[in-house]
């Protein structure tokens, strides 16, 4: 695997906060854009996204990335789902894991064993590889008001280089559906890769 086809991937975990639609949505978005996703879902996000939206997620890993590929007519081999102890999964590994990495959406509970660093599944042992090798690791927990404890592991996340982006969507490009509040975060964690969008407008432009 050459370090160009590493910076093109991208890790995405969806945990059980609310806010399924953000990740949801960024997956549409990152397989339009041409990128190759690793995805890992955890059981409590499947329910969340089961309760929020009207998606009916499969459960087997490999029926999950037909569905998603089929979602946004794209080959299959163009996304790849791991299950919560996939060990042998390249996002284990420094070796083998994508350019970056996002927790989308990020239970304070993901954050705080991301924080100490645990591992004690996939998703939190993908989160240390991003932190070890320094890549880009974005973070977008769901949660209000928020406690000491919850900024404490923020503060210290930030410090070892993870980007928290709250999912906090702005009003200036006046949405006028949930999809363009939706959109507004997801747009704001695809500038965060790199990955061009044209969902929102930026601040004093009339186009994205």
């Amino acid at each position: 695997m050459t370090e160009q086809s590493v910076e093109q991937e991208v890790a995405l975990a969806m945990t059980g906060a609310s806010g399924a639609q953000y990740g949801l949505r960024l997956i549409d978005c990152l397989l339009g854009a041409g990128r190759r996703v690793h995805l890992m879902v955890s059981k409590p996000a499947q329910i969340v996204i089961g309760t929020e939206t009207e998606v009916k997620l499969p459960a087997r890993a490999g029926e999950m990335a037909r569905f998603f590929a089929e979602r946004n007519e794209v080959p299959v081999e163009r996304i790849r789902v791991y299950g919560r102890d996939e060990w042998t999964a390249p996002v284990a590994s420094g070796s083998g894991a994508p350019g970056a990495m996002v927790v989308c959406p990020c239970t304070t509970g993901t954050l705080a064993n991301i924080a100490v660093g645990s591992s004690r599944t996939l998703i939190e042992r993908a989160a240390d590889v991003a932190l070890k090798e320094r890549r880009k690791l974005i973070l977008v927990p769901r949660e209000t008001p928020l406690s000491e404890v919850h900024l404490e592991n923020m503060l210290r996340l930030s410090r070892m280089g993870a980007l928290i982006l709250p999912a906090n969507p702005g009003f200036y490009h006046r949405p006028d559906s949930i999809d363009g509040l939706v959109d507004f975060v997801v747009a704001r964690i695809l500038d965060q890769l790199g990955v061009e969008q044209g969902l929102v407008p930026r601040w004093g432009r009339s186009e994205p």
